[in-house]
């Protein structure tokens, strides 16, 4: 059966017509709606110009319901009642579903990942679903509950929280570096290189330093995961963010030989304005103690 919207009344009129048939009082209708007394009367008078009927029967110190007005009262009762089932039903899925979050698969796995298991301990209830994606994700029409992005944190219309340093530094195996603690510019140009295809901000950092990217002795690879991953193998120095390698420069496995004192930019937790979910802010709340 399809709906004739054009001959329905005002759903405003139909809430407060059901909330004064329910309670047998404009005031107690009002308080349920969260609006004054004259707002109820007016759209309960304004529903019975439309429909061309009487509904109540107004007197000192409530109403009754007239023939037509019980006969409206019991087909909105079983209206709004399946739409509350309805609504109950969606927002039971909402608080059930895991937490979605979008970020780069560098982060997730070089950073996040190592930290997760904390996570789990604290919040065993709370899922997550983990969307790695290289590109700048609309939360809204992707239904993220949180993103993680690399930037300055100034995106129009989401609230950013600063999450980790990304200083650029580079870096390499013990194998490849001989023992050496530093190396002079001369030497790292003599060094073979692996390096993040299509990455400007490398390549600007490297021409920062007096390396031309372009004369370099590289391979390069499609992502900062592989990179890293060649670099601990002694393939080859890598420029790469700190807070993506400080678990192997932790356990030795990479030595920094330079870094960025850049402030900017950073990796940021970003979120829509407005009330989030329980298991969405608790998600948030241990992101910021990690950083």
């Amino acid at each position: 059966m399809s709906i004739d919207w054009r001959t329905l009344p005002s759903l405003t009129a139909l809430r407060a017509f059901a909330a004064t048939a329910e309670t047998r009082s404009f005031s107690q209708a009002a308080r349920a709606l969260n609006v004054t007394h004259a707002a109820v009367s007016q759209q309960v008078r304004a529903l019975e110009d439309d429909l061309g009927r009487s509904l109540v029967q107004r007197d000192g110190r409530g109403v009754s319901l007239t023939t037509d007005g019980e006969q409206l009262h019991d087909a909105l009762g079983e209206g709004f009642a399946a739409i509350q089932r309805g609504v109950e039903a969606l927002r039971a899925g909402e608080v059930d579903r895991p937490v979605r979050v979008t970020l780069t698969a560098s982060f997730a796995a070089q950073w996040l990942m190592p930290r997760l298991k904390g996570f789990w301990e604290r919040h065993p209830d709370i899922g997550l679903s983990l969307h790695p994606d290289a590109r700048v994700v609309d939360l809204h029409r992707e239904r993220m509950d949180r993103g993680i992005r690399y930037g300055t944190g100034d995106w129009p219309g989401l609230d950013s929280t600063r999450l980790a340093a990304a200083g650029l530094v580079i870096a390499g195996a013990p194998s490849l570096l001989g023992g050496r603690e530093t190396l002079s510019l001369e030497e790292m140009r003599e060094m073979d290189w692996v390096l993040t295809r299509n990455w400007s901000e490398q390549d600007a950092y490297l021409q920062r330093l007096g390396l031309d990217p372009a004369k370099l002795s590289r391979t390069d690879v499609s992502g900062e995961e592989l990179a890293i991953a060649a670099a601990r193998q002694g393939l080859g120095l890598v420029v790469e963010s700190a807070a993506l390698i400080e678990a192997d420069v932790a356990h030795g496995r990479l030595r920094i030989m330079h870094e960025s004192r850049d402030s900017l930019p950073a990796y940021f937790i970003v979120t829509l304005p407005g009330q989030q979910r329980a298991a969405a802010r608790a998600f948030l709340k241990w992101l910021k103690s990690q950083a």
